[in-house]
């Protein structure tokens, strides 16, 4: 998969056949999709091309942008899509005056002039241009002026992606990762580094490696303890098995949220590294223990529980 930055250095694609959508999560709904543009390309021997954003186009329009948290960076979207045997990625710099392109500039001066499709694939809902103004019917009028076809996102598939999308975000923000795994079709992950601690776990046999999120637009797991599997940026597989504790560390009087991690059989010096956390399974929530000695008989449950469902897995 070739990815592309600059749309103002774009190649001229042969029998385009473009999809376009924020497609955070790649999840398995996405995916569909990504299924029909590679059909569809296939069946005209053209090159798929499918068209994203950054930044998050709500960053730009939406209210509540600060809150807003992604399920992927853009970074890790781009990594999942290259696994998906897709010809090409552009990745569309969304600023205010791409915004401020009305519906009628958004097709002639966007999409035709720079991808010269010939067909397009959108969901029966996608709107587009200044004030949300362009829709498929918009589209479609236009499409024999400009020479291209237009092909309709089945209607249960948009739904689906729609609905994976939201229910992936709440899922992972309460803790419900096995739903969030479910809907994404594989393991929602993050990266942090490595930064020093207090180092009161190995004090108690657990130590940690406390992790600090780089990307605040990225989403996080609710409060509580799961087991993980932990890798190295760029390695396609899980190295170590552990578990994972978000909260304010009650027992200590913690004041502030923190990642910890603790893995297996573990005793490099990681400090500064970079980790990424596969989130397999909700444990426990975070609580108040009467002290270390209490604490550390429950880590020692939550270890054994931990191990029992990695290695299962």
């Amino acid at each position: 998969m070739d990815v592309h930055y600059n749309i103002e250095t774009l190649p001229v694609f042969p029998r385009a056949v473009i999809t376009i959508g924020t497609f955070d999560g790649v999840h398995t709904g996405h995916q569909q999709i990504i299924t029909q543009l590679k059909d569809e390309a296939l069946q005209i021997r053209g090159q798929s091309i499918l068209i994203t954003f950054d930044p998050h186009p709500r960053r730009i329009l939406g209210t509540s942008a600060g809150s807003l948290k992604l399920i992927n960076t853009t970074q890790e979207k781009i990594e999942l899509l290259s696994s998906r045997q897709i010809d090409h990625l552009v990745v569309v710099p969304f600023t205010d005056s791409f915004s401020r392109l009305t519906a009628e500039e958004y097709i002639r001066d966007f999409l035709v002039a720079t991808f010269r499709p010939h067909t397009i694939i959108i969901g029966y809902d996608h709107r587009f241009g200044q004030g949300r103004k362009g829709d498929y019917h918009l589209m479609e009028a236009y499409s024999s002026n400009y020479g291209y076809r237009l092909v309709e996102i089945p209607a249960h598939v948009l739904h689906e992606a729609s609905v994976s999308s939201t229910r992936i975000r709440e899922a992972v923000a309460s803790g419900d990762i096995l739903t969030a795994n479910e809907l994404l079709g594989y393991s929602f992950f993050f990266e942090g580094l490595v930064t020093e601690g207090s180092k009161l776990g190995r004090t108690i046999g657990y130590p940690t490696a406390n992790l600090q999120v780089q990307n605040a637009e990225k989403l996080l797991p609710g409060q509580g303890v799961y087991a993980v599997e932990v890798a190295r940026p760029g390695h396609a597989m899980a190295a170590w098995k552990g578990m994972m504790n978000i909260g304010t560390r009650p027992t200590v009087q913690g004041q502030h949220m923190t990642i910890e991690v603790h893995i297996f059989d573990f005793d490099q010096d990681i400090y500064g590294s970079t980790l990424r956390i596969y989130v397999r399974k909700f444990l426990r929530m975070e609580q108040k223990f009467d002290g270390l000695e209490a604490l550390t008989r429950q880590l020692d449950l939550d270890r054994t529980a931990a191990r029992a469902y990695l290695e299962q897995a």
